[in-house]
């Protein structure tokens, strides 16, 4: 285990090496936030999630799992199938598995996403 740090600007030319890790990422800061993985189960995964102010996760579903939010503080917007809603700390937004959806923080935002499925991967997310 270990940490990789890499320079913002060259961080894209290691992706192809870091591909051939074959260890879960527990702790990842993104232009857009950070995530932080704090248990794992074997149908289910619990995640820290930090969105920056302005920003927003990709429009997204999953075949194979459900997931819910729950909002620990700050305001933003959630998107469900289309269907838009103002959330805050205290929130609590179900998808369905199968369901599109999208988190967009209005003000800096705290949330932990459980995620539950017999197929917990990667490979399990599809971006509209």
């Amino acid at each position: 285990e270990g940490i990789l740090v890499s320079n913002k600007k060259e961080s894209s030319y290691i992706k192809p090496y870091v591909k051939v890790f074959n260890h879960q990422t527990m702790v990842a800061e993104k232009s857009w936030g950070k995530f932080q993985i704090i248990d794992v189960e074997p149908e289910s995964l619990t995640i820290k999630v930090t969105l920056n102010a302005g920003h927003a996760m990709n429009y997204h579903s999953h075949a194979h799992r459900q997931e819910v939010w729950n909002v620990v503080s700050g305001e933003g917007i959630s998107t469900v199938d289309g269907v838009c809603t103002s959330v805050q700390a205290g929130s609590t937004i179900k998808l369905p598995q199968g369901s599109k959806h999208m988190l967009k923080a209005v003000t800096d935002m705290r949330v932990i996403e459980v995620q539950m499925g017999k197929d917990i991967s990667k490979e399990d997310k599809k971006k509209w």
